[in-house]
């Protein structure tokens, strides 16, 4: 694996302290930034496989957004939205002054990136969306209602890891016990009281609202993007971006788009997948600058 730097920051609100990881590579600080965003549950861990292919080749900034890993968690947990990550997003560039860089984004890191490019178009020359899109199918919404929040806490790591597969294994059918136990190790962390998932449980409340209530409309958001090149990561097995929405993507964008779909995987890819590899490199060099 890379080393990274650890760098720690203000957040948006001034109120919390959050943290990032920094693959500079070689201590270099010319190369391409790639702002790495994780998933609702996820954090910066969740692109240590990914940053062992491309560290030395970009510059990576990989956050834990607040409530994640080793950032602070929110008191309010009204303030786990994708319009406050995205401020913090800007926060977190800015002090490392860094004013344009490209985004890969998994799942909310996704929905996290059309914010940012609505808040500040033409910012971020390339964006990668993984297993995400403007419309979320609703079978991927209540499998992931069905997990989140909680607060569980695990006797061991293999207990840990468990759970971890207990949750995804239908989205990845071919891992065994020592990938699941990886798995363990980048979202979970040890406490006085056991093993937890890394993340505040509160974090939740976002799918305790009303149900009745549709799903905002994103595709202003979309088309937003204008002329930005597009990479759209999809798993062969994902429950929340279905193959219309992929379509709908593409014939709804201006720019430069590419698209692949990762076999046996459903939500979310871990992006170290032969495939998603393959055409992460091809998008990169062709648009990176």
């Amino acid at each position: 694996m890379m080393d990274y730097r650890e760098h720690h920051y203000d957040s948006a609100c001034g109120q919390l302290q959050l943290f990032a990881r920094d693959y500079r590579g070689d201590g270099q600080n010319d190369r391409q930034p790639l702002l790495l965003m994780h998933g609702l549950t996820r954090n910066s861990a969740d692109f240590a496989l990914l940053a062992a292919h491309l560290a030395g080749q970009y510059r990576l900034i990989v956050p834990d957004q607040r409530g994640r890993g080793l950032s602070d968690y929110d008191r309010d947990p009204a303030n786990y939205r994708p319009d406050v990550y995205a401020a913090d997003m800007f926060a977190l560039l800015a002090s490392l002054g860094i004013e344009r860089a490209g985004i890969i984004g998994t799942s909310m890191g996704g929905l996290i990136a059309m914010v940012m490019n609505a808040m500040q178009p033409g910012a971020f020359p390339l964006i990668v969306f993984n297993d995400i899109g403007p419309v979320l199918s609703q079978e991927g919404l209540d499998r992931i209602k069905g997990y989140v929040g909680g607060g569980t806490v695990f006797p061991d790591w293999d207990a840990a890891a468990k759970a971890c597969a207990a949750i995804n294994q239908s989205a990845f059918p071919d891992f065994g016990e020592a990938d699941w136990l990886g798995w363990a190790h980048r979202t979970c962390r040890e406490t006085v009281d056991g093993i937890a998932f890394a993340y505040d449980p509160a974090i939740a409340q976002g799918f305790s609202e009303d149900e009745s209530q549709p799903q905002p409309d994103m595709w202003p958001l979309w088309e937003m993007l204008g002329q930005t090149p597009v990479l759209a990561i999809r798993g062969e097995l994902s429950d929340l971006l279905d193959r219309d929405t992929l379509a709908a993507m593409q014939a709804r964008h201006l720019g430069p788009f590419a698209s692949v779909e990762v076999p046996r995987r459903g939500h979310a890819p871990l992006l170290d997948e032969p495939a998603a590899l393959a055409a992460i490199t091809a998008f990169l060099k062709d648009h990176a600058q």
